[in-house]
């Protein structure tokens, strides 16, 4: 960002695929909404992120969409949108590039879904829930809470009400999965990823460390991050 020659800024990553109208299609979107962003919907590639896709879908991709919130893989603003002193200040003592943008910058999230393959192996896909709880523990804390809290809710349904609850989540994922333009089967797995998820939470927040890019990262607290050692 600091090296930018323009004013009109995009963020991306490089693990989907970008349609040669893209970025085109983003410059647009800022012409009428000003800062925008896509939205995400994440495929595993490995039985457990496969498993856990419907979660993925209410608990991430469905409240970014609803609540305008912002997906590093596509936002575009104008420099002049943010405080950027501050921001690549705080940036440079932080992890998440997502999270720190949210509270810096507000958006239109468009009805727009992106495919993004995650995962490939089981140790892949239980840092993916590592890594996000921990984003939401230091930059959104009560969302976290809330998170904890309904999927515990959800949990006890599920043992108490194994049909009923199999039944509506099932549904409930279908229509999730309408409403952000996606037709996967994966929706019939959310009730046996209940199962999986609510301790994935707990461990994540136990979790001292979690690898991402290559990297392992303790992280104390918001500005208080370490480089453990390098995974490659």
């Amino acid at each position: 960002m600091g090296a930018a020659r323009h004013d009109r800024l995009v963020w991306t990553d490089d693990d989907y695929h970008h349609p040669p109208d893209w970025l085109a299609t983003l410059n647009a979107d800022y012409e009428s909404h000003g800062p925008t962003s896509e939205v995400p919907y994440f495929i595993g590639r490995d039985p457990l992120s496969v498993l856990l896709e419907p979660l993925y879908a209410s608990a991430g991709s469905l409240g970014l969409y609803l609540g305008n919130q912002i997906w590093g893989g596509a936002v575009i603003f104008n420099r002049n949108d943010i405080d950027g002193v501050a921001f690549l200040d705080e940036l440079r003592r932080t992890v998440s590039d997502d999270g720190l943008l949210m509270e810096y910058l507000e958006v239109t999230t468009v009805s727009r879904t992106r495919m993004v393959p995650i995962g490939g192996t089981v140790r892949e896909a239980i840092e993916r829930p590592v890594r996000w709880t921990q984003i939401l523990r230091w930059h959104f804390p009560s969302a976290i809470a809330g998170t904890l809290a309904i999927s515990l809710v959800v949990l006890t349904g599920a043992i108490i009400a194994p049909l009923p609850t199999a039944a509506v989540l099932t549904v409930l994922h279908l229509a999730i999965n309408e409403v952000l333009g996606v037709r996967r089967w994966t929706a019939v797995l959310a009730y046996p990823a209940v199962f999986v998820f609510v301790p994935l939470l707990f461990y994540a927040l136990i979790r001292r460390t979690f690898v991402w890019g290559g990297r392992r990262y303790r992280w104390r607290g918001k500005f208080d991050v370490t480089v453990v050692k390098n995974q490659r």
